[in-house]
């Protein structure tokens, strides 16, 4: 009997720090200098019960940003396998549609202080990405005259200057820029990327009416 309310307080513990963790992102999401107090109060916790979990604000922000980079991992294993170029597009949309939702904490995850610690949270994706310019360059369908190391670098380091930059009032064409500016770096002309793009455009626009017509059948 002890040991099963042992455990269920346990279970407790852990659901309640994830839906702190949850709320936290979400006020950070919306202010990032939001106060521990407000997060408290937003979680309906107080204080004394938020410092239970975390012993301050800094401890609760790197936690928040392991949680997203749970997520984005999560994306980075479900993009499907296809040609390199259409695993990167297919990776860097559903990224930038994630990061989109979180921009405050994704900007914030990417500040200098905190910047080890996402780039360790991150290591599956970094890896996933690695493999697809790898994949690319022995294809020759991504640019050779660069190590894919560097190229891999170049990429995230400009997924990370638009993060940071995020034109929130233009986020559309901010979204459709990061796409154009990770296929212009892996080698590809404006034109061509023009051309990926529409391609990839018809082909999902087909396979939803598809979708559509099978589910109204």
């Amino acid at each position: 009997m002890a040991h099963t309310a042992a455990h269920a307080l346990r279970r407790d513990a852990v659901r309640n720090r994830d839906e702190l963790l949850a709320c936290a992102q979400r006020e950070i999401a919306r202010d990032p200098r939001v106060s521990l107090a407000t997060i408290a109060q937003a979680a309906g916790l107080t204080r004394r019960a938020l410092y239970g979990h975390f012993a301050d604000r800094d401890a609760l922000v790197r936690a928040v940003i392991e949680r997203g980079a749970d997520r984005f991992n999560a994306i980075a294993n479900g993009v499907a396998e296809a040609e390199p170029l259409e695993e990167l597009i297919e990776l860097t949309t559903r990224l930038w549609h994630e990061a989109s939702l979180v921009h405050a904490s994704a900007a914030i995850a990417l500040e200098e202080r905190y910047l080890a610690l996402t780039a360790a949270s991150l290591a599956p994706l970094r890896a996933r990405l690695a493999a697809i310019v790898e994949d690319g360059q022995r294809t020759e369908q991504i640019r050779r005259d660069i190590s894919a190391a560097m190229l891999t670098r170049l990429i995230e380091e400009t997924a990370r200057t638009l993060i940071v930059r995020w034109d929130q009032q233009d986020a559309e064409v901010t979204a459709q820029l990061a796409v154009r500016a990770v296929l212009s770096i892996a080698g590809l002309s404006w034109q061509d990327v023009e051309a990926r793009l529409a391609s990839t455009s018809t082909s999902t626009s087909t396979s939803t009416s598809t979708k559509g017509a099978s589910g109204a059948r």
